[in-house]
């Protein structure tokens, strides 16, 4: 399993301009044009700060929707597995805070967000399914969006579930944090990465939608959980790369008697 190249392209979709947006998406992956993975923001195909479940779904597309049609049509002009969110049109009016997983074949699979952040519980319905771990040929790819993130069991299954790389679409809403101090879900990226022994691609947004602020945090973290690419916060568009062998992520041994997996005591927990 040679290294590959995996993009995550911080972007500032518009809420609701739906045009817009896919537009916008359609240069990043464009950009990304060689890359083995790109990773977009989450809710890119719609904006975040929806007041109200019937805005929400105003935006909302079908997985065969326009959108989603042209991640696949792009996916297999440019060889490239696209990891991106969108606003979900479930039936009888619900939304779901979705993602798009889409290789280069056509083959989509779909992942709906299981932990809501604060508002979003009075917009989105939550998801039921673990997160995917899908075999590609570059390897086996994980997805989750952004608070999903901040539930190390979450992680944790698609780790066990045997996940080189999972990609994650986040809003990052920004908040206050001491003097030089990081944000701290790049912290939690680093640290899931380093406690599963697995590669993480996070894709933030960055800007201020309806009063809300993002960190712009994107990153690409390697195995060990040391940052490859972002881990900082830059509140402008960004496009990371980083070479990515994933073969790494397959070795869980810390030490020579410490494996990272196979040490867990869950009768104890």
């Amino acid at each position: 399993m040679t290294a590959i190249t995996v993009v995550c392209h911080q972007l500032a979709p518009r809420i609701s301009d739906l045009d817009y947006n896919r537009a916008l998406s359609e240069s990043a992956i464009r950009g990304a044009s060689g890359a083995q993975v790109i990773v977009l923001p989450e809710l890119m195909q719609s904006g975040y700060a929806f007041d109200n479940r019937g805005e929400a779904h105003a935006a909302s597309e079908t997985d065969d929707g326009p959108t989603l049609s042209l991640w696949r049509a792009l996916a297999s002009e440019l060889d490239i597995i696209i990891v991106a969110g969108f606003c979900e049109r479930l039936s009888a009016g619900r939304v779901a805070n979705s993602l798009a997983l889409i290789q280069p074949a056509g083959r989509l699979t779909v992942y709906r967000k299981a932990h809501l952040w604060n508002r979003e519980k009075l917009i989105f319905t939550p998801g039921t399914e673990p997160p995917p771990v899908v075999e590609t040929k570059i390897g086996r790819v994980a997805a989750m969006i952004c608070y999903d993130l901040e539930l190390p069991e979450w992680v944790r299954l698609a780790a066990l579930a045997g996940a080189d790389l999972l990609c994650a679409p986040v809003n990052w809403p920004d908040g206050p944090r001491p003097a030089d101090e990081r944000p701290g879900e790049i912290v939690r990226v680093q640290a899931n990465a380093g406690v599963n022994r697995m590669f993480i691609a996070a894709c933030d947004r960055y800007g201020e939608e309806r009063d809300i602020n993002w960190v712009g945090g994107s990153t690409i973290v390697d195995a060990n959980g040391y940052p490859l690419a972002g881990a900082v916060s830059h509140q402008r568009e960004q496009r990371l790369v980083a070479q990515l062998p994933l073969a790494e992520a397959r070795d869980k041994f810390i030490s020579e008697h410490n494996h990272v997996h196979q040490d867990r005591r869950p009768g104890l927990y």
